[in-house]
C-alpha cells in the first residue's frame, strides 16, 4: 500500500492588485512614524525583494470556507471519486472565514465543516476539522492524512489550505503588500500505484521563535487599539528559515532513500522570492552538489503570498502543464516544504 496524492484542484482569484495600487497608501514605521521615502521608492525595493508585482484578492462576497470549497470541487473532480467516501477533510488556514471590511475572524462551525456542507456531503462518518498550522498548514494536513491512512483510520481524506490574508493587513504597514487570497486541495489515498509519500518531517521552534508572526496593532497609532492585524518580524523569520528549513529539507530527503540527484522539482511556500531562493542555495550546499535548472517553481510574483495555499496551489499549476519550464512526470521525485508562523517548519519527500 502506497500514499498518493489522487487529484488536486485550486482556486486563484480574479481580482489582481497589481503594485501600482500602493502608490496612494501612507506607509508607516512600527512606531507611527513617516517613513521619509516616496511610495514609488517603497514599491521599487519590495519587489526586488519579493519578486512580487501583483496579487490576487478575493471577491467580497467570497469567503476562505467558499475558496477551499471550490478548490476541493476541483480535486474531487480530478480524483474521480465519490465525496460521499471521504473518511476526513481537513482544512489548514490561519483567520477563519474574514468577511469583506471587517477584521472579525470567524470560526464557528469550523472551515471543514462549511465545506463538507458546500460539498453536500451526507455522511457522517466523513470527520470534518480544522488545523491551525501556519503557512505550513496544508503540509501538515497531507502528514496528518497519511498517518489516518496508516493507522487503518482512513483510507481517503481531502486535505485543503485556503487563506483570505487580505482581508487582516494593516494597509500602513508595508508587509500588507505580500499577502495575499487563494486556496488549493488536494485528495490523498491509499493505492496501489506505485510512489507517494517516502518520508516526512516536521518541527515546532517555539522558545525564542514563537512571536515572530503574531497579531498586532496599526502602525497608524491613530487607530483603533483593539484591532489587531498580521504582523511579522521579517529579518527574524528570514534568518530562521535560512537557517533551519534547509537542514529539515536535508533531514527528509536522508530518511527517504533519494539521492538529490533524482529530485526533480521542489515546492517551498511562496514567502518570498529572495528567501526560497537563498534556502535553496543552502539545501544544495549541503550535498555540496549545484543547483540544477528549473528545479524550483515559483508563483509568487503573480499570486503573491496566500500562505496555506501557496503549496497547494503551486502544485497544482504544474501537475497541470500551467507554469512555462515546469512539468511532472510519473517517477519524479519532488519536495514539499514549508516555513511559517509558530515557528513551524515541514517537509515530504514524494515520488510522483
Amino acid at each position: 500500500m502506497n500514499i498518493k496524492i489522487t487529484g488536486s484542484g485550486s482556486y486563484i482569484p480574479d481580482t489582481i492588485e497589481k503594485n501600482d495600487a500602493f502608490h496612494q497608501h501612507q506607509f508607516l514605521n512600527t512606531d507611527g512614524s513617516v517613513i521619509n521615502h516616496p511610495n514609488e521608492l517603497i514599491i521599487e525595493k519590495f519587489k526586488a525583494i519579493t519578486g512580487i508585482a501583483e496579487r490576487r484578492y478575493a471577491k467580497p462576497h467570497l469567503n476562505s470556507s467558499d475558496l477551499g470549497f471550490f478548490a476541493a470541487e476541483c480535486a474531487i473532480a480530478d480524483a474521480k471519486i465519490d465525496p460521499e467516501t471521504l473518511d476526513y477533510i481537513i482544512v489548514a488556514h490561519n483567520f477563519g472565514d474574514v468577511k469583506h471590511s471587517t477584521i472579525q475572524s470567524d470560526v464557528l462551525p469550523s472551515l471543514a465543516a462549511r465545506i463538507k456542507h458546500s460539498l453536500r456531503i451526507k455522511n457522517p462518518k466523513c470527520i470534518a476539522y480544522d488545523i491551525l498550522f501556519g503557512c505550513p498548514g496544508w503540509i501538515e494536513g497531507v502528514i496528518q492524512a497519511q498517518a489516518f491512512i496508516k493507522a487503518g483510520m482512513a483510507k481517503r481524506c481531502l486535505v485543503i489550505g485556503s487563506e483570505t490574508l487580505s482581508r487582516v493587513v494593516d494597509k500602513h504597514d508595508r508587509d500588507s503588500m505580500i499577502f495575499s487570497d487563494g486556496a488549493g486541495a488536494t485528495i490523498i489515498e491509499a493505492t496501489n500505484d506505485e510512489g507517494g509519500i517516502l518520508a516526512h518531517e516536521t518541527a515546532s521552534f517555539t522558545y525564542d521563535e514563537a512571536y515572530f508572526l503574531y497579531f498586532g496593532n496599526s502602525n497608524n497609532q491613530a487607530l483603533d487599539k483593539d484591532t489587531r492585524y498580521i504582523k511579522m518580524d521579517g529579518r527574524k523569520i528570514y534568518e530562521f528559515a535560512l537557517t533551519n528549513v534547509p537542514k529539515a529539507m536535508q533531514s527528509c530527503l536522508d530518511a527517504s532513500g533519494v539521492d538529490i540527484k533524482d529530485v526533480k522539482k521542489i515546492f517551498i511556500h511562496q514567502a518570498n522570492e529572495k528567501m526560497d531562493e537563498a534556502i535553496l542555495k543552502r539545501f544544495y550546499r549541503l550535498y555540496r552538489t549545484e543547483i540544477p535548472e528549473h528545479i524550483m517553481p515559483m508563483s509568487i510574483q503573480t499570486l503573491g503570498n496566500s500562505s496555506v495555499a501557496t503549496v497547494p496551489t503551486l502544485f497544482d499549476l504544474v501537475k497541470n502543464n500551467k507554469l512555462e519550464n515546469h512539468s511532472l512526470n510519473k517517477g519524479d521525485v519532488i519536495i514539499f516544504a514549508s516555513v511559517g508562523a509558530g515557528m513551524h517548519i515541514n517537509a515530504i519527500v514524494y515520488k510522483y
